[in-house]
């Protein structure tokens, strides 16, 4: 095949009246080239396929496409970090070239970020979440995750319940603070009916009252977010989808101990220790320079109480949130008071305590204190039980042990006194 500038000669050589036999002396050709060429005239090149270079991650491929077609939300640091412990010595582009690859493209949204000086703002929220523990395996479960976000550095506090009530609000609060060691000025919310009970006449937020007293008592202000407008608080949505993708997705949990704990650790090794694609700066190290500008906890722990009326079992049980908590073997009433604090349940009868214990996490469990079965267990029995009272006997009383011989000789003695009347 000639080269171009070969080619250029004999076409300049055959515009200057040159015959083919004397093209082909000149450039040394056979005179069926020459002749070919000149028919043929100044043609492009043409080149043939460009073989494909293999890439880095094609012997992950197969994998990655298995993850996402059955996982398909998660994240591209989660799957980084996988592939990794399988063996890729590459860098992210190349992993998120071919996540793009494989994902559906979303259209973009245009947004106005909002930021908040440290110490200034968090967002507070729960998100809903199933999963089936290994001690239950047959069973899907609820659980609820509450989160709260500072606004400036995104830290964040996150964990597992299993209700998305009142007092969970509130004691998930109060450990959200003592982690924090302190409180922002400000805290949103969304609109849920723990937090924000409606609005007045005047279009003014009506609060929930226990709420309100958490508030004077840490010192923040709770601020309700505009309705239908959940991007006002994006800064606690976000978090909810990271947490889906690069921690729940594709794990297993024994219960929601086991839950809470693997959270903890990711949260300590994974999510508060990367560097913010936002803000450009690592969660920790930023949240070690907001925590001086959040306000000091209170010197006393908050103590509102959550009161309720409960009625007393056959086993003196008394159930609270999907719980049993024992009352003392003395106590009379059918119906007690229950006091809800943030971390302990307290049990009254006729305003005077007769049990304190703490607030179990999961459901269907059963707490008996000690000292509250001073009476002996029944034969089969699997309740704990201590001391030993006769029927009908008293907390602290001692019941005489007798010989069966001295109930005889009492029996035949009431026999003779009987028969003598």
């Amino acid at each position: 095949m000639l080269r171009l500038g070969e080619l250029i000669v004999i076409l300049d050589l055959h515009r200057q009246g040159l015959t083919v036999s004397a093209i082909a002396r000149r450039t040394g050709l056979d005179r069926k080239t020459v002749r070919k060429y000149i028919a043929r005239g100044l043609e492009p090149p043409v080149y043939g396929p460009r073989l494909p270079r293999p890439r880095i991650i094609e012997p992950f491929e197969p994998y990655l496409r298995e993850r996402i077609v059955r996982l398909p939300e998660l994240s591209g640091a989660r799957l980084l970090r996988e592939i990794r412990a399988l063996g890729y010595a590459g860098g992210r582009t190349a992993l998120t070239d071919y996540l793009r690859e494989i994902r559906p493209i979303h259209a973009p949204l245009f947004e106005r970020r909002f930021e908040t000086a440290p110490g200034e703002q968090a967002q507070a929220d729960f998100a809903h979440f199933k999963v089936a523990f290994t001690d239950q395996p047959d069973e899907l479960r609820v659980v609820w995750l509450f989160a709260m976000v500072l606004g400036h550095s995104r830290y964040l506090f996150a964990r597992f319940c299993l209700h998305q009530d009142l007092h969970s609000l509130i004691r998930l609060h109060v450990q959200a603070f003592e982690h924090f060691a302190g409180v922002p000025k400000h805290i949103l919310y969304d609109r849920m009916k723990t937090a924000v009970i409606g609005e007045d006449a005047e279009g003014q937020v009506i609060y929930n009252g226990s709420l309100v007293q958490l508030a004077r008592h840490y010192g923040f202000q709770p601020r309700a977010c505009k309705p239908y407008r959940a991007k006002t608080k994006g800064k606690i949505e976000r978090p909810f989808r990271y947490i889906r993708q690069d921690f729940f997705l594709g794990r297993t949990f024994q219960n929601l101990e086991d839950l809470n704990a693997q959270l903890g650790s990711w949260l300590d090794e994974i999510a508060n220790a990367r560097l913010h694609g936002t803000t450009c700066k690592v969660v920790r190290e930023a949240f070690e320079a907001e925590r001086a500008a959040l306000q000091t906890l209170p010197e006393l722990p908050f103590r509102a109480v959550l009161e309720l009326e409960r009625r007393v079992t056959h086993e003196g049980l008394v159930a609270v949130g999907g719980n049993f908590y024992s009352v003392p073997d003395c106590t009379r009433s059918r119906v007690v008071e229950v006091h809800t604090l943030a971390d302990e349940l307290h049990i009254f009868e006729a305003n005077r305590l007769i049990a304190v214990h703490p607030i179990l996490a999961g459901r269907r469990q059963t707490r008996i204190a000690e000292g509250h079965r001073q009476a002996p267990a029944p034969k089969h029995s699997k309740s704990p039980r201590t001391g030993a009272l006769g029927v009908g006997a008293r907390t602290g009383e001692e019941v005489a042990r007798r010989p069966l011989s001295f109930y005889e000789a009492v029996g035949r003695r009431l026999a003779r006194t009987g028969a003598g009347r």
